[in-house]
């Protein structure tokens, strides 16, 4: 249903915000007003300083498509085609996971031990998807290299375009590969964020994950942990002897999955919880 013309972009936002708060959408009026910019091609804050100015026929039509798929239940990040990150701007593909804020705690982590930010490390990021990881962490470290690897070709092809637009390009490499198949040489940062929800849970995630999300980047195997048990002797043979592995974890995983690590030689160096307490990231050096 379309928003009627010659309606005011404030009615319309109000009329956008019951649609999607009855579609049980929480933060309704926030994603109204970021999905009534995008029909108008503004800026969000616009919307709110120009409320008496008048939808168009074509941005009211507009509107009603985008309210009815986020009504669906898909991502307002899908439907605008970006995400934020560590205050950066990420394209996002069918390919890739839509990057949480949780997963920050990657960049925390690395940053913190890592302390001197001048040197050229070189960082490898397994399953980079959007490269939002590994830009991230390059954004903050002006002299480091980095690897993105990827099974998906459509995933590195929009990490490539993600690296361009942020001026990441030169300073990057993305590749297609099964986790350390093929790499060699030695990393001073080995980033990752792999598939750890077991599979039997997949049908249980909340529909914007279930439906929208990629399977690949989801899918753990039967205990969530088979991904890790992969990485663990791919990040021991490829770390340098004074580099750092940020690895995230689901909810509760932390010690099963230190344990994988540990049975590859690798160091626990410390644990990091997210914005809602649940450890998130444990960081791993060489014994």
């Amino acid at each position: 249903m379309s928003i009627a013309a010659e309606t005011a972009v404030g009615t319309a936002l109000a009329d956008a915000a019951a649609r999607l708060s009855a579609a049980g959408i929480s933060d309704a009026r926030r994603e109204a007003r970021l999905l009534v910019a995008e029909a108008l091609g503004w800026d969000a804050a616009r919307v709110l300083g120009f409320s008496e100015a008048e939808m168009t026929a074509a941005a009211g039509r507009r509107l009603g498509e985008l309210i009815a798929r986020r009504s669906a239940r898909e991502p307002i990040s899908r439907i605008l085609g970006y995400r934020e990150f560590w205050s950066l701007h990420f394209e996002l593909s069918p390919e890739t996971l839509d990057p949480r804020p949780d997963s920050e705690t990657l960049i925390e982590s690395a940053l913190a031990a890592l302390g001197e930010r001048e040197r050229v490390y070189r960082v490898l990021d397994f399953g980079t998807g959007s490269g939002c990881l590994l830009l991230a962490l390059l954004s903050e470290l002006p002299n480091a290299l980095g690897t993105g690897v990827d099974r998906s070709e459509g995933a590195l092809e929009t990490a490539r375009r993600n690296a361009a637009a942020l001026g990441l390009g030169g300073r990057t490499q993305f590749v297609r590969g099964n986790w350390g198949d093929g790499l060699s040489g030695e990393w001073h940062v080995i980033l990752t964020n792999p598939p750890y929800i077991p599979s039997q849970a997949l049908q249980t995630l909340m529909p914007e994950v279930a439906r929208y999300e990629p399977k690949l980047a989801l899918d753990g195997g039967a205990d969530g942990l088979e991904a890790y048990r992969v990485l663990a002797p791919e990040i021991a043979r490829l770390l340098a002897p004074t580099g750092i592995a940020a690895v995230e974890v689901g909810d509760g995983q932390g010690p099963a999955v230190a344990a994988i690590m540990a049975g590859a030689g690798l160091v626990l160096r410390g644990i990091r919880h997210d914005l809602s307490g649940v450890d998130r990231c444990i960081v791993l050096g060489q014994d």
